[in-house]
């Protein structure tokens, strides 16, 4: 079996150190993740690039889509990582597990944001025409829809990463879902 191992700074580019550096800054530490993506000298910037881009999501939306996307991809990393900001971004515990399941009956309009990330992920794209219904219903908007199938594929890229890799999780390990719901 081939093993990923986490690289440090030392181990990486000089472009990847000074991400590394403000990434020790910004965070207190380098996710594992993060440092797997470079062992690429242009995957960490890229990913970061992408992932902070503007978008008209609020950061409490995006970690809808985030937990929703890395239960459908069962990536423990990132449903680790996603559960520890999400709850920084004020779900409790049992809102963050009914949202990797891909509802939030807490909130309609994060309903149908969740159901539709849940969707696009499971169809890879085929998304069902009640789902997207339901979504404009809630008041989302066209951009809110790109700017989620963006998303989608932004948690998809980490999802793989890491489901490829196996790099250890370093957050608080979020529960399987089933034991958690039971």
């Amino acid at each position: 079996m081939i093993t990923f191992n986490v690289p440090t700074r030392e181990e990486v580019s000089t472009t990847n150190q000074e991400i590394f550096d403000n990434l020790e800054k910004a965070v207190g530490f380098v996710p594992n993740l993060f440092a797997t993506y470079a062992h690429s000298d242009n995957a960490l910037k890229n990913y970061l690039n992408f992932s902070n881009a503007k978008t008209s999501l609020k950061a409490k939306e995006k970690e809808v889509v985030n937990l929703a996307v890395s239960q459908v991809n069962n990536c423990q990393y990132c449903l680790s990582a996603h559960t520890a900001i999400g709850k920084m971004n004020g779900f409790t515990e049992e809102q963050i597990l009914e949202l990797r399941s891909g509802s939030a009956s807490f909130d309609n309009k994060l309903d149908a944001l969740a159901k539709l990330s849940k969707n696009i992920t499971e169809n890879r794209g085929n998304t069902d025409a009640a789902v997207l219904e339901n979504f404009f219903a809630a008041g989302w908007t066209k951009e809110n829809l790109i700017d989620t199938i963006s998303l989608v594929g932004d948690k998809t890229i980490s999802n793989y990463i890491n489901n490829t890799t196996k790099v250890a999780v370093d957050f608080p390990v979020a529960a399987p879902l089933e034991t958690a719901l039971a």
